[in-house]
């Protein structure tokens, strides 16, 4: 009697085991990736940008983010980028994770060739000397971006409090 009470608690062990392992398979069946068709799209943009280019902050690295982009629009000048940047993210900017280090003072900033050296020369009314390093850096990425081609890069910051030295923008 014993014999046959193992030999039914094993089938029932093994029953259990083999429903088990059954149904982790067909669990993690579905967890693949399921092959599609190539997704094709447009091809890239090429030519001048419309609108502004400014550099926010994402995750502590400067991220190029494009605004008006639309048809028929304009470059920007180096000002009006400047001024943009100084308003900050937008409200979409901010749920996508970008921020910006620039302060509301920033703008409006004056932007012109250096006169003493190759460059160019961004005045602006607020202090320059306090600003960290990532936000003198989207300052000059974003005036490098909104520049004509083959403009001087390195980017002299002058302001109240004194100058910051030329610097060129570190992502070119």
């Amino acid at each position: 009697m014993i014999r046959a009470c193992r030999t039914v608690l094993r089938r029932r062990v093994a029953r259990t085991l083999l429903a088990g392992g059954l149904l982790l398979t067909l669990l993690t069946a579905g967890c693949g990736v399921r092959p599609s068709d190539v997704i094709t799209g447009r091809s890239a943009v090429s030519g001048p940008s419309a609108g502004a280019g400014l550099y926010l902050v994402s995750h502590g690295q400067l991220a190029l983010v494009l605004r008006g982009t639309k048809p028929g629009l304009a470059p920007s000048s180096p000002a009006e980028a400047l001024a943009l940047l100084a308003a900050g993210p937008t409200p979409s900017e901010r749920r996508a994770g970008l921020s910006s280090e620039v302060p509301s003072d920033a703008a409006p900033a004056k932007v012109a060739p250096s006169v003493d050296e190759p460059g160019i020369t961004v005045t602006m009314p607020g202090a320059v000397l306090p600003l960290s390093t990532v936000a003198a850096n989207q300052i000059i990425c974003t005036v490098v971006f909104a520049m004509p081609e083959n403009s001087p890069t390195p980017v002299t910051l002058v302001g109240p409090d004194g100058t910051r030295p030329a610097w060129p923008c570190p992502l070119e």
